[in-house]
């Protein structure tokens, strides 16, 4: 049994170093994920962070980050907080649908109510 592939799990473990939750602030599956454009040597990152500053070029949520490389989602968060404490990129939490809607539609709904 000396000769058998450990397989994934090992290979995963020695990537995030044993990690299984990113050091800092937390972050939750809805968050925005976005690259800095900043000047780094590719070759002082693995593959999988390389990947992950491809696929976030544009504003990616956590989830759909972990989707697109296959990767466990602890997996993936550990990584993202590792490039965001590079400030390769940011974690943005999204805007609650609450915040985001405008004063004037709520005076807009206001008015509609007043005029029933």
């Amino acid at each position: 049994m000396t000769g058998e592939d450990p397989g994934p799990l090992v290979r995963l473990f020695g990537l995030t170093g044993g990690r299984a939750r990113p050091l800092g602030e937390t972050f939750d599956l809805v968050a925005i994920v976005t690259t800095v454009s900043v000047s780094f040597e590719p070759t002082d990152l693995t593959p999988e962070y390389l990947a992950v500053l491809s696929a976030c070029r544009r504003p990616t949520p956590v989830a759909d980050v972990a989707a697109q490389l296959k990767l466990p989602l602890n997996i993936t968060r550990v990584i993202l907080g590792d490039l965001r404490r590079e400030g390769l990129v940011t974690i943005d939490r999204p805007q609650p649908a609450a915040q985001a809607i405008d004063e004037r539609i709520y005076r807009e709904v206001l008015h509609g109510l007043r005029g029933l």
